[in-house]
């Protein structure tokens, strides 16, 4: 039996007990063989093109759950290539779904990591991929060490993806706590690449990120599946250190549809809302969450003239939500409303009785809306209580296709 046919037989079988087993398949390693099924199970969906390919070796599982996704490795391509970087270096190359993605849209690339498993999967795997472009290394990305890593390469960008993982596996969020510290590396790197692109947590605060790294040009808040997946700081050597960046939220479906909104920092700070004299309005617009991680609530009323439920409830109210915004929210009709009560609870409770419920800016949370209303969670009803022109208010809505 070959390693290709012993994943495919077993890759639905437990694989603590395919372990335990290991002596019935002397001919298969099968540690090496029970990564790649459980980073196959992680991949099929994200990255399904890498799970067809049966082949492939994938030694480690929490590179295959941390990696990108195929749509965000094109996205992140695609910038990449918007710059016109022909000479690409992943210095943290892990699993190397990005670097693959990379070799689509640069005339050369380099893959770095530290770990020999990963280097060596990833020369069979880009092989099998049709990444022959690529040329490797396998050092740690430390100071002092870049020279060596890079070995004469000289690359228009350079891409990061810092371990968000600390010692102990808890999760990390500062740039100094990631692995490599990209705030001890920053000057040799952008001596070495006009421009760096470096993957942080989602989690980690903007205003921090502005005030720790010099020259940030773009900030890209990236959402995929409704989620917020990545936040991406693009570096320009050439950036004025005293020019704040631009937020470019993007809403990506899939490797060939990217959707964005481009907004200054001057913008969001100077915006003006529009606020609700009152709940007439035929839509409410929701926004998703890179939409909301970007700040930019004032500014969505401001340049959409959507007009705001309350200046600290960022919910939206329009006669119609524009083209432009629906992909990066969720856009429901109103069906009624009224003044937040016990009687009205009852009667929304009773009318209502499947809804997704959402309390906001009142004192009261969701879990205990929810109990009051007595509804169960399903359907396409949702039920807000927020603040809204200074009253609590109920709101009941039902989900628009955006």
């Amino acid at each position: 039996m070959t390693f290709e046919e012993f994943i495919i037989a077993h890759q639905e079988d437990d694989t603590a007990r395919l372990l335990l087993s290991r002596k019935q398949f002397p001919e298969i390693d099968v540690s090496l063989a029970v990564n790649t099924i459980e980073s196959r199970r992680k991949l099929r969906k994200k990255v399904p093109e890498w799970h067809a390919v049966t082949t492939l070796v994938l030694p480690s599982p929490l590179s295959a759950e941390q990696c990108s996704s195929s749509a965000t490795a094109a996205y992140k391509a695609a910038l990449l290539e918007r710059l016109g970087s022909h000479r690409l270096a992943d210095l943290t190359g892990g699993l190397g779904v990005d670097c693959v993605a990379f070799a689509k849209v640069a005339e050369e690339v380099l893959y770095n990591d530290m770990s020999p498993e990963l280097v060596a999967a990833a020369k069979k795997n880009f092989a099998l991929l049709g990444a022959g472009n690529v040329r490797f290394s396998c050092r740690a990305l430390e100071k002092g060490a870049l020279e060596s890593i890079l070995d004469g390469f000289r690359p228009d960008a350079i891409f990061l993806d810092p371990a968000r993982r600390d010692a102990s596996s808890r999760k990390v969020f500062r740039l100094e706590d990631c692995s490599p510290d990209i705030t001890v590396l920053i000057d040799d790197l952008l001596a070495a690449a006009r421009h760096i692109l470096v993957k942080i947590s989602p989690m980690a605060d903007i205003s921090i990120l502005i005030r720790t790294l010099p020259n940030i040009s773009e900030i890209h808040i990236v959402e995929t599946a409704g989620e917020c997946k990545e936040l991406l700081l693009l570096l320009d050597r050439d950036h004025p250190a005293d020019l704040n960046p631009s937020i470019v939220v993007a809403r990506v479906d899939s490797p060939a549809s990217f959707n964005t909104l481009r907004f200054s920092q001057k913008e969001i700070s100077t915006a003006v809302p529009r606020l609700a004299a009152d709940l007439s309005s035929i839509y409410l617009f929701e926004p998703g969450k890179a939409l909301a991680k970007s700040g930019a609530f004032n500014l969505i009323s401001e340049r959409y003239k959507l007009k705001k439920l309350d200046v600290n409830t960022h919910l939206y109210v329009a006669e119609e939500i524009p083209e432009e915004l629906r992909s990066f929210g969720k856009v429901f009709r109103i069906l009624e409303t009224a003044e937040l009560s016990r009687q009205s609870i009852k009667d929304f409770g009773k009318k209502y009785p499947r809804a997704e419920v959402t309390a906001r800016n009142i004192p009261m949370t969701s879990e205990a809306l929810r109990s009051r209303l007595g509804c169960s969670s399903g359907g396409d009803i949702h039920i807000f209580a927020v603040l809204a022109a200074s009253h609590k208010i109920l709101i009941a809505v039902e989900q628009r296709g955006a």
